[in-house]
């Protein structure tokens, strides 16, 4: 591909501080202060309580003399109930620094709760345009998967479960300042969830590296590459041996630059693989990664044409090792094939709706939203319902 100059202004800016690695934590205090005394710690189940996690961060909240507040519960599709709930508190209490306890759910809502804090109404209204995202509390966060990316990005995506909507919000000021990771604490999430954070890893690279023309940088193209290659090598490490610190390490660091926003300074257009999932798991309450394992080999083989041949060779030939000299519809395809390997053998995932229990009953509902209301969502590939629908239909 060659890059086009007009297709090439972008501005990256990413101020979120990373204390990666084990035993980090003895900054947190510290941290939590410097944006004031009142803490909200936000987190979902029993999982960082069992860990230990729990115990540390508040211990390291009170030796720095902060005044913890909590929210539990927060789903792994998070729901606006609780941002709003969380925002309440914020109100209520005054709080001056949120610490988000979890994964990308967690972190998300937390963001959004930071948001509607300094908004009057129905936190949903900051995602329909309804409402204007001013500003945002500080959001912290210790990170315990490594999927979403939602430790270095502004982005939160929220479901709706009386509207049955997941749409996606952002604002600069819902980055978070300081971040947590260390991959040890990655050692207790299971085969499952391994698989699932490594699939959305592996589909933010892909939704950002198949792009039309005139939108790639070739040192970009290569870096996504190396990072998708190291997903395939060592997802399969962490979940036969779940305490392999160089494994979790990867893919930890990995999962923040895959959207944290370094890769994607020259895309113009929507991510349709996770236009599809949203509505998957708006309707149907899966893990998100799952969804995204089970849509992007269909996606990938009905956008598969004569148009698009030279990014799937690049793909092919540069990840997979796929042989050069082979025709190109062949390296193509073969790529495909490559990819399904991966999500479905190599992690073990589930390879179609119906094997999770999803019919075919919402999918010409779903093909429409997915759209977001336009004839056709611009992407590698534009997109009309007609054609998620036979993407979703593909998936069964």
């Amino acid at each position: 591909m060659i890059l086009n100059p007009e297709m090439s202004r972008f501005v990256y800016d990413i101020p979120t501080k990373v204390y990666f690695g084990p035993d980090q934590l003895g900054n947190l205090g510290p941290e939590l202060a410097k944006y004031g005394k009142k803490v909200l710690m936000t987190y979902g189940g029993g999982s960082i309580k069992k860990n230990g996690l729990y115990d540390r961060a508040v211990e390291e909240i009170k030796k720095a003399g902060l005044e913890l507040f909590e929210l539990s519960g927060i789903d792994p599709n998070p729901r606006v109930s609780s941002v709003n709930a969380g925002a309440d508190i914020c109100k209520k209490e005054g709080i001056d620094v949120i610490l988000a306890v979890g994964g990308g759910s967690t972190i998300d809502c937390s963001k959004l709760i930071g948001a509607a804090a300094f908004y009057d109404g129905d936190a949903w209204d900051l995602i329909t345009g309804k409402g204007e995202i001013t500003d945002c509390i500080p959001i912290v966060s210790i990170l315990t998967i490594a999927a979403t990316g939602a430790e270095m990005d502004c982005f939160a995506v929220i479901s709706n479960d009386i509207t049955e909507d997941k749409l996606e919000a952002s604002h600069p000021s819902m980055l978070p300042k300081v971040t947590f990771m260390d991959p040890t604490v990655t050692y207790s999430v299971g085969k499952f969830q391994t698989a699932c954070g490594s699939a959305d890893i592996m589909s933010h690279i892909l939704e950002t590296y198949f792009v039309p023309d005139g939108n790639s940088m070739y040192m970009l193209d290569r870096f996504m590459e190396g990072m998708m290659k190291t997903v395939i090598r060592y997802a399969p490490v962490a979940m036969e041996h779940p305490d392999d610190y160089e494994a979790r390490a990867n893919l930890m660091w990995t999962s923040s630059w895959a959207i944290n926003g370094l890769v994607a300074g020259l895309q113009k257009v929507s991510w349709s693989c996770h236009s599809i999932e949203h509505e998957l798991s708006a309707y149907y309450d899966i893990t998100h990664g799952l969804g995204l394992a089970i849509v992007t080999p269909r996606w990938m083989r009905h956008v598969l044409d004569h148009t698009t041949v030279d990014r799937f060779v690049e793909y092919g030939v540069n990840v997979f090792g796929i042989d050069s000299k082979l025709p190109n519809m062949e390296i193509a395809e073969k790529s495909i094939e490559l990819t399904e390997d991966f999500f479905f053998n190599k992690l073990g995932l589930s390879s179609t709706l119906t094997e999770i229990g999803i019919g075919d009953e919402k999918i010409p509902l779903m093909a429409e939203k997915a759209c977001h209301g336009m004839d056709a969502l611009p992407g590698y590939k534009a997109l009309t319902p007609a054609d998620f629908e036979a993407i979703l239909r593909e998936c069964l």
